[in-house]
């Protein structure tokens, strides 16, 4: 970004840490059954639209900074080592074949980033609209299961896929470009739309420092937790 907007740092600062308590209520009760209870409200609702707002932001972003064929590549190349990793899990015997992850949001987000240079010269309205005709499509085809998996990606699986991290780029490359109409209107300035806040104070700054970093501690918290949890089941 050229000059970095305070309130989309911080809201993907906040992005990040909801990933991390989803996975962390996962990996306390699926995983490794540290913990035995049902899933708290705020726990379905992130994991169902947290998403969605991750993916606006990203397409926000996207109309104010640069290289995103560079920065779509390493997200997607990022992902492809999440896929490994979790692949080897299951092949080693740590976790059964759920905690696969085969087009992750990391997959997605490098993939929307990829696609965006053809999309970039279209007239807003026009962007907006595709945007919303590929979100509905997206959830309509949520419905709809084939016979195999080829499409994974589209989001068109067979009624047996299973996948611990799934982002199919519909209806969530619609969620992105309808970012990129938001930034292309409300940020065209490239300007925070809240100047009278102070982004100096504490827990905005710590908002803002997650979100520099998102993917970085996208990668790094899994293994932390695992490396903790082992440790905790070791000693029992």
């Amino acid at each position: 970004m050229k000059k970095r907007i305070w309130e989309l740092d911080a809201l993907r600062g906040l992005c990040i840490l909801c990933v991390v308590f989803i996975h962390l209520m996962y990996d306390l009760t699926d995983l490794y059954g540290l913990l035995h209870f049902e899933y708290p409200a705020v726990y379905l609702f992130i994991q169902q639209w947290g998403g969605v707002l991750f993916l606006l932001i990203s397409g926000i972003c996207v109309t104010l900074g640069s290289h995103c064929i560079r920065r779509g590549i390493l997200v997607f190349l990022c992902g492809l080592v999440i896929s490994a990793v979790t692949a080897g899990m299951y092949f080693l015997g740590m976790a059964g074949n759920g905690v696969i992850i085969y087009f992750g949001v990391l997959h997605c987000l490098g993939v929307c980033m990829l696609l965006w240079p053809l999309f970039r010269k279209l007239p807003n309205w026009v962007l907006a609209a595709i945007g919303v005709i590929l979100a509905v499509t997206g959830l309509l085809l949520s419905r709809v299961y084939l016979s195999h998996n080829w499409l994974m990606p589209l989001g068109l699986v067979s009624p047996q896929f299973i996948s611990a991290d799934y982002f199919p780029l519909l209806p969530h490359f619609g969620f992105f470009l309808l970012g990129a109409f938001l930034g292309r209107t409300l940020y065209r300035k490239q300007q925070s739309l809240l100047p009278k806040v102070n982004p100096e104070l504490l827990p905005i700054r710590f908002l803002r420092l997650c979100g520099k970093h998102s993917l970085w501690i996208y990668l790094l918290h899994q293994p932390i937790f695992s490396g903790i949890f082992w440790l905790i089941l070791s000693l029992k």
